[in-house]
């Protein structure tokens, strides 16, 4: 049930994107260490209990341990995964305003996916900001192809294409969901991501020895890099629990442009930590992302309203209501 309050869900929203931007800085800093897949295991592991705790305190626990769609859990923890450990090897490739500039591309691929996997009808408007959205992440991406260059180019290409796929990864992540939310509850779609992502993660130490691939190779962290790790993990869980909790007090048509105060946090956070400057390239290709992002966000809360206003208008007996 919302309650509308409209200065307390923008408060914890705006401050779980200020957490979950300081979480990617910690991860970046850890994966010059560790490999990406560990990291991811670390962040799922540690953040794991605090989310158990909060739906054990808000009497939710026992619905998220009653799945309707198990595998439907099971698909978009595997989704899910797989964009986390995308993103956080981009991550150790790129600056963190460009990872944050590209990562803007997933509503626009929940667009596409929407028109193909859920039928969904998306008329010129949806489109037309769908183009505008990928001309911007062409031109984050562009400076990027430079195939056959330095080393150091190639590995930015990489991580470059690794964001992109992670965005894609999310993409078919909200089509998940918006599938669940049909079936099961908040409480399990939270719980079951959070376990599914702590079980696969953990599957690459043994697939690493396995197949002695350095991606997947787990390392010896230190105490500094653990102590990082553990609380990327903490830090995201408790940012992953303010989201959430935003939700309560407000609509997601309201709070969804204030994802796009990641780029301000990304941008502060990364000249204050590791010097980077974003380039205008980022810069123009972030605005046009956002600007696409935003028309979509501003047609799905138009499309919201008018279904909205068409169900109240008839009850069982064909009367308004």
């Amino acid at each position: 049930m919302i309650e509308h309050r409209p200065g307390r869900a923008i408060a914890l929203k705006l401050g779980a994107i200020f957490l979950f931007t300081a979480m990617s800085a910690v991860i970046k800093i850890a994966t010059e260490t560790v490999p990406a897949a560990q990291a991811v295991f670390f962040r799922s592991f540690f953040a794991f209990p605090i989310i158990i705790l909060w739906l054990w305190q808000r009497g939710d626990l026992r619905h998220g341990l009653e799945p309707s769609n198990l595998m439907g859990h099971v698909w978009r923890g595997v989704f899910g995964t797989t964009a986390m450990g995308l993103t956080f090897g981009g991550l150790s490739l790129l600056p963190l305003p460009e990872v944050t500039a590209i990562g803007y591309a997933t509503p626009l691929f929940t667009v596409i996916f929407a028109a193909i996997f859920l039928k969904e009808r998306v008329r010129l408007f949806r489109l037309s900001a769908v183009g505008v959205g990928l001309i911007g992440v062409l031109i984050v991406l562009y400076p990027r192809f430079t195939f056959g260059g330095d080393t150091v180019s190639q590995m930015a290409t990489m991580g470059a294409l690794m964001v992109l796929g992670a965005s894609i990864m999310r993409g078919l992540v909200q089509i998940h969901v918006r599938r669940l939310v049909q079936t099961d509850s908040t409480a399990a779609i939270v719980f079951f991501f959070s376990l599914t992502a702590t079980v696969l993660s953990f599957l690459t130490w043994p697939l690493g020895l396995l197949l002695n691939w350095a991606p997947l190779t787990w390392v010896n962290p230190g105490l500094e890099i653990s102590i990082l790790l553990i609380c990327a993990g903490l830090v995201g869980g408790v940012a992953q629990i303010m989201m959430t909790s935003s939700f309560r007090f407000g609509p997601v048509s309201m709070l969804a442009p204030f994802d796009y105060a990641s780029m301000i946090f990304a941008t502060i956070i990364g000249w204050v930590i590791f010097s980077e400057v974003p380039t205008p390239a980022i810069l123009i290709g972030a605005g046009l992302v956002i600007t696409g992002g935003a028309l979509i966000i501003w047609r799905e809360r138009q499309l919201g309203l008018d279904r909205s206003k068409a169900k109240a208008s008839s009850t069982p007996m064909g009367t308004p209501s």
